[in-house]
């Protein structure tokens, strides 16, 4: 686990995500974690308050953003069990996410003393590739 005896279990990181006002608005859950591959996926669903509006339901881009950032972001609190505030993120939308959630599954490059790196490929509930992102996170030291 990158070296860390900081160990996290499944129901401490998903209440970590709970406890945030604005995750929980988003309705984020934990859908995968292995701190030892140093991957983590989380599903978010469709609600009314997510999408875009009109005849085809599709994601509004900034929930997306919001899933890529977070799931950056806990794929790093997973293997050092403490803050990494978001340095930088970017997201490239592939084509409309639409479905009835969508996973966010989270890869880190690098968990350095300082800065983490991370990328985040977003699919739907069909599989179907939708958005990528790569987030720069700050390995907090304490």
């Amino acid at each position: 686990m990158n070296g860390n005896s900081k160990a996290i279990t499944r129901e401490t990181l998903q209440s970590y995500l709970d406890s945030s006002p604005f995750i929980r608005f988003l309705g984020l859950r934990l859908d995968h974690m292995d701190p030892d591959l140093m991957e983590l996926t989380l599903r978010m669903p469709a609600r009314a308050e997510l999408l875009r509006g009109g005849a085809v339901e599709q994601f509004h881009g900034g929930p997306v953003a919001s899933l890529i950032d977070t799931a950056g972001d806990f794929a790093l609190i997973q293997l050092v069990n403490g803050p990494v505030p978001t340095i930088n993120f970017r997201v490239d939308y592939l084509r409309p996410c639409a479905g009835i959630y969508l996973l966010a599954k989270a890869v880190v490059r690098k968990a350095g003393k300082t800065v983490g790196v991370v990328d985040v490929d977003v699919v739907n509930d069909q599989h179907c590739l939708c958005a990528v992102g790569r987030g720069c996170f700050g390995m907090v030291q304490g």
